[in-house]
């Protein structure tokens, strides 16, 4: 199993970027992706999440209205697309991937997830 995360770089504050995390190996549409990160010194740190079905995306607070996740099952790739980018939102982004038997089920616990790709640097200055 493989997640290849990708899409990092330099980028100004009130800039944008859009991450991709491509899957391999497993039966991606059964499968939660998640996106979580870690700042310089920090926990990594749940960021958004879709169910197997997409019908459910859930983010954490401050990223919430700026940030959007979605997948291309078809792909096998989910992506991060992120505007507005604040310093606050340095980190290296991890995608990781769980197993779902529901089309809503999702988790934003980071110890449920199974498989872990092996980040990218998103730096936003200010």
């Amino acid at each position: 199993v493989q997640l290849q995360a990708s899409g990092g770089g330099l980028v100004q504050a009130g800039g944008s970027l859009r991450l991709s995390c491509t899957v391999s190996g497993l039966t991606f549409r059964n499968y939660v992706v998640g996106w979580f990160r870690q700042a310089p010194g920090k926990e990594r740190d749940f960021v958004a999440v879709t169910s197997k079905s997409e019908s459910v995306t859930r983010y954490v607070d401050d990223v919430e209205g700026r940030f959007t996740i979605s997948r291309d099952n078809a792909k096998t790739t989910v992506y991060l697309q992120m505007n507005s980018l604040k310093p606050e939102d340095t980190a290296v982004y991890y995608c990781a991937a769980v197993n779902s038997y529901s089309a809503r089920w999702y988790t934003t616990n980071i110890r449920e997830y199974r498989y872990w790709g092996q980040g990218t640097l998103v730096t936003v200055s200010s």
